[in-house]
């Protein structure tokens, strides 16, 4: 029978008979969504024998919304994801012209979707700009309400600008501003609530699938009470919620300091992790004495190398990391990071991995349980309805909604008949034209071909 997902204190409860809203998406949407639901369809019934099926509900947003109802994102849309707690959209178009900025950000945010979730891995044969693509297997945790996404802004010489501007001059004595008279103003909130639970979010992922470490990316050392307290609520939340399962990359450095040399002082071990020590004034060198001493005094649980098997919490500069990810992809795990980096970071990887095209993605609020699945590319109006572009993208990100639902099985086949798909290079016009002795497939025929590959 028809049943929604409902959230209990224990977690999601998926009925076996789930129903699930979609969108099918505006340009090629309804190519890709026609090949991506006979994949899902095909992976439950195989992984089930039939006792599970979903029942797909379709609901309306974007272009194909306006057209029937003259709204781009009617209520009843809205209503249908709260009831149904998880879903999945191709892309939408933004409306150009006053209203709804984006329909993407409106989805999360009236529904307090606090995560954007991007995992970014390699498939074997899949076309790259870069030497080693199999070293990304990173999940990015980007945070989906706040910084300047949150689209708090006033435009150069309007009204609103001329008030906010006058205020950081006259009341709060702001003289950085160079060009005021003709400066747009955009406001970047950071709270300590929206970090703590993006942050929280990702430590538990990170320790439920046994990832190896968790690094917060930030610009903190110029935005240092906006992405510096991003990174410092970062550390106090692992350290106050999760003390027996992580270690900073810091505690690392003097726990190992201490397993190589157990005569080593806490003094000596401080000039070790700060090379800058002697030229510390008293007070800073105090401070990183202390910083030693708090962390020897995890010795029992931490001690004698169990450090090594906790969840190692590091962090780095966002233009630093942009480029590490090319050259240390191994580095990184899992990553936490606020909105406007995670923007950037997300793209820049799916490119090392084959593109945008096969890139899948996720909007989730972990408290409620309410989670959208999407595509991470656009719309592409100019190949609509030519049943030519790659489906990855959705198809990936149902392998996504599937796990996040528990049904593991299932996701498993769908990775096994890309994995199959792509290493036998049936693939669609975009993998085609860059790989040597490809057989180019239409949208619907590499569905089919990801089917068969199941096994």
């Amino acid at each position: 029978m028809p049943t929604a997902i409902t959230m209990t204190a224990d977690g999601l409860r998926v009925p076996d008979e789930p129903v699930l809203p979609f969108i099918e998406g505006d340009g090629t949407g309804p190519d890709i969504w026609r090949a991506s639901v006979r994949v899902f369809d095909a992976a439950v019934a195989k992984a089930y024998n039939g006792k599970r099926r979903i029942h797909w509900k379709e609901v309306l947003a974007g272009e194909k919304a306006f057209n029937a109802t003259g709204n781009w994102l009617p209520d009843e849309t809205l209503d249908a994801f709260r009831t149904y707690l998880v879903g999945i959209k191709g892309p939408l178009t933004t409306p150009v012209g006053g209203g709804i900025r984006s329909l993407n950000v409106a989805l999360r945010q009236m529904l307090d979707l606090y995560v954007c979730l991007r995992p970014v891995r390699y498939f074997k044969g899949v076309p790259s700009p870069v030497k080693k693509p199999d070293d990304v297997n990173m999940v990015i945790f980007r945070e989906n309400t706040e910084d300047i996404y949150a689209g708090v802004e006033w435009e150069a010489e309007s009204e609103g600008a001329k008030k906010i501007i006058a205020f950081l001059q006259n009341e709060m004595g702001v003289k950085k501003i160079r060009f005021p008279a003709t400066s747009g103003i955009g406001i970047k909130p950071v709270s300590r609530e929206g970090s703590e639970r993006l942050i929280r979010a990702a430590i538990n992922y990170a320790l439920r699938e046994g990832r190896r470490s968790l690094t917060l990316v930030h610009k903190g050392n110029i935005m240092k009470f906006t992405e510096g307290a991003f990174r410092d609520w970062g550390y106090a939340l692992a350290a106050r919620e999760f003390r027996g399962q992580t270690v900073s990359e810091r505690e690392s450095w003097i726990l190992g300091n201490k397993e190589a040399n157990p005569d080593l002082s806490p003094e000596a071990n401080a000039r070790m992790i700060d090379p800058g020590f002697e030229m510390m004034t008293a007070e800073q060198k105090k401070r990183v004495v202390g910083e030693v001493e708090a962390a020897l005094r995890l010795w029992p649980t931490h001690g004698d190398g169990k450090w090594k098997k906790k969840l190692l919490v590091r962090d780095t500069i966002a233009d630093i990391t942009l480029q590490q990810v090319l050259t240390r992809a191994k580095d990184f795990d899992v990553i936490a990071t606020m909105n406007l980096n995670g923007d950037y970071l997300s793209d820049a990887l799916a490119a090392q991995v084959g593109g945008i095209g096969i890139a899948p993605g996720a909007n989730i609020n972990y408290d409620t349980g309410h989670a959208i699945f999407e595509a991470t590319h656009g719309t592409a109006p100019k190949y609509a309805n030519l049943d030519q572009v790659n489906p990855g993208s959705v198809i990936l990100s149902g392998e996504m909604m599937l796990r996040y639902m528990g049904w593991t099985e299932a996701a498993d086949l769908i990775i096994r008949g890309m994995d199959g798909a792509i290493g036998a290079k049936t693939v669609t016009y975009d993998f085609h034209r860059l790989m040597e002795g490809a057989t180019k497939l239409k949208c619907s025929e590499f569905g089919g071909a990801v089917v068969k590959h199941m096994g």
